[in-house]
């Protein structure tokens, strides 16, 4: 296969690391000629390993308006209505630094995570975190190891600073082969990244496994576990690693405001971890400057709505079973999610199912896995989905 590699030591002298978090956007940015530190393949589509591609759009700027925009993971229902109410009341400092306000946020997730405050870290969205993270820690080399696929944000800005990529691929039930992980750490691994629940496939690993493995493995390198998406999960702080914080281990767990919360834009997010780890990472980057001041307001308003984040949850989990009911009478072998999104497999080429998707004003993701082609489908509202369920009907049947 004909590829084309994109010069990463250039795009670092740009002084754009944190553009490696557009790889995680729906196709922003993405083109033929980009200048991200992407390898694609000729008929440009991202090729991330041997065993996973994503297929992209000619020019997603001709794109139309979308009547379901699903190809994102945004959740449809927020900002919840405090968090409105407390942006609308704090808009007027806008011309305000949040320093003082921030850290009253601060203290209010740390006693949510049951932590200190020196264990919390903000960051605009938990991506810049993650990116931030491998920043610093890659600078000089190194090696990242992961599950295939995996969210690709941490991994890009990785490679970028000069480091390399370990992929283990995921088990047959997709979840995290975490003995191969373990196996894939050797003298010059600065990291093992975990995204659980996972994100594209939108799969988890089973608790207690990944718990003794963080306890474990920490005790040789750094683990970062991105749980994004724990908050659909009825019982999600429960399946948390931030447990180990109090035993003392080397794991960065990080949260975002952008899910369950409804927050994307705004951008929101925080990492919780041992103090001399987050002073290491400080000491490069300035974890809270990106935050804005009505954003922290809106942050802790979302945090005290309760209510919201219950039906948030409710209606993605309705929205996920009929969008189960309905690929089962198309006879179409869905993988079970536990997030916002889930993957099924498509009997067509990738950039032709976008395309023809587009065309019926629905958004979506699509990638190969495996030598396998997969839609990736974020939940909307339940009338986004019956636009999705009716387009799919369209395109494949």
């Amino acid at each position: 296969m004909e590829t084309k590699t994109i010069n990463r030591r250039n795009w670092i002298k740009t002084g754009i690391l944190t553009a490696g978090g557009v790889l995680a956007s729906p196709y922003l940015g993405f083109s033929k000629n980009s200048d991200l530190p992407l390898q694609l393949d000729q008929n440009g589509d991202a090729i991330y390993s041997p065993f996973f591609k994503e297929y992209l759009p000619d020019n997603f700027r001709d794109y139309p308006v979308l009547a379901a925009k699903l190809n994102a993971n945004e959740n449809p229902y927020g900002p919840s209505p405090m968090a409105l109410e407390a942006l609308k009341q704090s808009a007027a400092g806008g011309n305000r630094y949040a320093w003082k306000e921030l850290f009253d946020l601060m203290d209010k997730i740390a006693d949510f995570e049951g932590v200190a405050q020196k264990n919390i870290m903000m960051g605009p969205g938990s991506s810049d975190l993650l990116e931030k993270t491998a920043m610093v820690l890659f600078m000089n080399g190194g090696n990242v190891v992961s599950a295939d696929p995996a969210y690709m944000s941490l991994i890009r800005v990785a490679e970028a600073a000069g480091g390399t990529w370990k992929p283990v691929p995921l088990k047959d039930d997709w979840s995290h082969d975490l003995d191969a992980m373990e196996k894939a750490i050797d003298a010059d691994t600065k990291l093992v990244y975990i995204c659980n629940p996972n994100n594209p496939t939108g799969t988890i690993t089973e608790h207690q496994k990944l718990l003794d493995f963080c306890s474990r493995v920490s005790e040789k390198v750094p683990v970062f576990i991105d749980e994004a998406y724990l908050g659909f999960l009825d019982d999600g702080m429960k399946k948390s690693m931030v447990s180990l914080i109090a035993e003392g281990k080397d794991v960065i767990i990080a949260r975002t405001f952008s899910k369950i919360h409804g927050m994307a834009g705004l951008r929101v997010g925080y990492a919780v971890a041992q103090q001399d780890r987050l002073e290491k990472l400080q000491k490069i980057t300035r974890a809270g400057m990106g935050i804005s001041y009505p954003s922290v307001f809106a942050a802790s308003g979302a945090m005290d709505d309760v209510a919201f984040i219950t039906e948030s949850r409710e209606r993605n989990a309705a929205c996920r079973n009929y969008v189960y009911e309905n690929l089962t009478k198309m006879n179409i072998e869905y993988v079970p999610s536990f997030t916002s999104f889930m993957i099924f497999p498509i009997e067509m080429e990738g950039k032709a199912f976008l395309q023809k998707m587009t065309e019926q004003k629905v958004g979506v993701r699509a990638f190969n896995f495996m030598g396998k082609n997969w839609c990736r489908v974020s939940m909307g509202t339940m009338d986004e989905m019956k636009l999705f369920t009716q387009a799919l009907n369209n395109v494949l049947v």
